[in-house]
């Protein structure tokens, strides 16, 4: 068996993940960090502060209604949003990381 062929059963990788939240959650890619103050002093990783913004990646299809139906959401994927500080649960996806909240921790909106 060579090792181009494909086990039985496996689905070839594709190298990218996709993630679906559930229900009224949101995953939100994190902005980079301000490497500098405003006077010029170069910050090191442990003085930064986590930014509170970040662009919506994925969306999921809304809370389910005591009626069976599905609240749409308010944002959608590619929506720069801010949040609380302390929303949502951080997670690693390879080298990226995400957050993971729902909708009600967003806060705006950015235009």
């Amino acid at each position: 068996m060579s090792s181009a062929t494909a086990v039985k059963g496996k689905k070839p990788s594709s190298g990218k993940l996709r993630l679906q939240p559930l229900g009224d959650r949101v995953v939100i890619e994190r902005e980079e960090a301000e490497e500098r103050t405003a006077g010029g002093i170069v910050l090191p990783d442990s003085a930064k502060n986590k930014p509170s913004r970040g662009k919506v990646v994925s969306v999921g299809e809304g809370r389910l209604l005591d009626n069976g139906q599905r609240n749409q959401l308010q944002v959608k994927v590619g929506d720069r949003v801010l949040f609380s500080s302390y929303a949502g649960e951080q997670f690693k996806v390879g080298d990226q990381e995400l957050l993971l909240m729902r909708e009600d921790d967003i806060l705006a909106v950015l235009e």
